[in-house]
């Protein structure tokens, strides 16, 4: 039983008004802008839009300045502020093959169709701290940026050309929508992908690895790893097709992975799949991983007893809001529950200590 707190109201706003001078921390330190965190901790920001459900950096910004950095109580406010907001339409789907790439890399083919872009990336950096930073100086421009290409074809469509890549079957059907509808298993494979780009990172991360430490047989290759821009049209049913109303940034994984092959089946590359609101690759090949995983009935193969395998463990665990939630409702008072464990255990110790005076007598 839950039991609610009265007469505090006054302790309430004191510990709001706590929050908020810590929020602000020195004054004598200029306070950060929304502006400044949307430009500068981008890959913070990238994190809430992607699992707050809702592509707006400003948004983005304003709520972890709010949450003082806590990503996850920023991706809550997001969530919350989102639920708020009507809805005019559907967009159409997008077109990936349409993306401008500021990142285009594949791990199965050196040479691929359409050129290696290493863009903005750690992989090359020695992880080594840049004092140079802590002095605020001027970031030098890079010497050679490439623009960013238009119409950039997909690596697994050149693999397919051999028929070497399971077909995987066209649904027309118009998927359920996981931010209007709990959550129903057996899940449809679109409403896994859902739970999986709106799932905790470092969750989907941890799967993803216990699939390469041999907990699920799935080992896999980076088909092809995109991030850029790509157009987001609505039907305007008066006009009768499509407009663009805006871009967004996104980052697409597609990894290839073994399959022996079935009675029906001969044997062929299946893939695994990952698309996020921005520039989130951690996530968008964990979530490839973890999708590939979690296929394993509809491909025909083993249930080796891998959590990666398991719907119902995954994807109802994934969503750090709810686990936030559940988690953190214990500190909440729960005055009446604990006496009646406490005179529960009171009443077996004084049973227990009558049956010792009885045996000794």
């Amino acid at each position: 039983m839950y039991v609610a707190v009265k007469g505090g109201e006054r302790a309430i706003d004191n510990a709001h008004a706590w929050l908020a001078e810590e929020r602000r921390g020195d004054t004598a330190i200029a306070e950060i802008s929304v502006a400044q965190i949307r430009e500068q901790l981008t890959l913070a920001v990238n994190r809430v839009m992607a699992e707050g459900s809702l592509f707006d950096p400003d948004l983005a910004a304003l709520a972890i300045k709010q949450a003082r950095g806590d990503l996850i109580e920023a991706i809550f406010l997001i969530r919350a502020y989102r639920t708020t907001l009507p809805r005019f339409g559907g967009a159409v789907p997008i077109a990936t093959d349409n993306m401008t790439c500021d990142r285009r890399v594949s791990a199965t083919f050196k040479d691929a169709p359409g050129g290696q872009i290493l863009g903005p990336t750690f992989d090359y950096t020695h992880r080594l701290l840049d004092f140079k930073l802590a002095a605020e100086g001027e970031v030098p421009d890079a010497t050679e940026v490439l623009t960013r290409q238009d119409a950039t074809p997909h690596i697994m469509d050149f693999l397919n050309r051999e028929d070497l890549v399971q077909t995987e079957p066209f649904d027309d059907t118009h998927p359920p929508d996981l931010t209007r509808a709990p959550l129903e298993l057996p899940a449809t494979r679109a409403l896994r992908l859902q739970s999986l780009a709106r799932g905790d990172e470092g969750f989907i991360l941890g799967m993803a690895y216990s699939t390469q430490r041999g907990y699920a047989r799935n080992h896999a290759f980076v088909a092809e790893l995109r991030i850029g821009i790509v157009p987001v049209e609505l039907e305007i049913p008066e006009l009768g097709f499509a407009v663009e109303i805006g871009e967004i940034q996104i980052t697409e994984c597609e990894t290839v992975n073994q399959f022996k092959g079935s009675k029906t089946e001969p044997p062929q590359f299946t893939r695994g799949y990952g698309l996020v609101f921005g520039m989130s690759e951690r996530k968008a090949i964990s979530m490839a991983l973890v999708d590939r995983a979690l296929r394993w009935k509809e491909l025909g193969e083993d249930f080796v007893g891998a959590p990666a395998q398991d719907e119902e463990f995954v994807l109802y665990h994934a969503d750090n809001i709810q686990a936030t939630g559940f988690l953190e409702h214990i500190k909440l008072p729960h005055y009446v529950d604990f006496q009646s464990e406490l005179e529960l255990i009171r009443k077996l110790r004084r049973e227990a200590a009558a049956e010792t005076q009885e045996a000794a007598q």
